[in-house]
């Protein structure tokens, strides 16, 4: 498929809808960099793909095509189903956006997000994704990468979803860090056992220039 798909586009074909469609969200992974910045981002209107298991790269720019693709309907409501399938490739910010659309994400997506964009979240916004499936957290919270996520929250925060998250900071804890005093080197070592060894000698010269002077 691969072989088929380069040399396709080695012909001078475009990716247009009817290619995408073709290719699928089954070979839809295969593609390069190259020929996913060959893809005109209106063509996504009407093509049916789902990147969610493709690599980081290839949703990165998977999403911003398809945010291009439906920025005249970031308003309606109908957006959030629009770019759904997209959403592995999505920066923070534009999940925090989201958090506040209540857009009712299930548990599937959440789960494939980017992971540094996910980390980014607060409870506060993680709850207005999910919305009505917020209490999916609590069945899948030993699972990766819910866990992480839950580890750097505040328990007091994870507490307000009411949905018996535990696992977060507690209030008031310190991280203590025990110093690491590094050893003397064997120059070092050496050093300090020659002045020892140097010292008798030096003060017995020291005590015949002062009984001579």
């Amino acid at each position: 498929a691969s072989v088929i798909i380069k040399r396709y586009t080695d012909l001078g074909n475009p990716l247009n809808v009817t290619a995408l469609n073709a290719i699928g969200t089954r070979y839809v992974c295969l593609l390069n960099e190259t020929e996913l910045k060959m893809i005109d981002s209106n063509s996504l209107k009407l093509a049916s793909l789902n990147p969610s298991n493709c690599s980081e790269r290839t949703k990165e720019i998977l999403y911003a095509k398809a945010k291009s693709a439906f920025s005249d309907q970031r308003r309606s409501p109908a957006y959030y189903q629009l770019i759904e399938p997209y959403l592995g490739g999505a920066p923070a910010a534009d999940l925090k956006a989201l958090s506040k659309d209540n857009v009712n994400m299930n548990i599937s997506t959440f789960m494939k997000l980017r992971r540094d964009s996910l980390m980014s979240l607060t409870p506060l916004e993680v709850g207005g994704l999910l919305g009505m499936y917020v209490g999916d957290l609590n069945k899948w919270q030993k699972t990766s990468p819910i866990r992480e996520w839950v580890q750097r929250q505040k328990q007091s925060e994870l507490d307000k979803l009411h949905v018996g998250l535990t696992g977060g900071t507690q209030e008031g804890y310190i991280n203590l860090v025990t110093p690491k005093f590094q050893s003397p080197s064997s120059a070092s070592l050496g050093t300090v056992a020659m002045t020892f060894h140097l010292l008798p000698a030096l003060l017995i010269s020291f005590l015949m220039m002062w009984v001579f002077s």
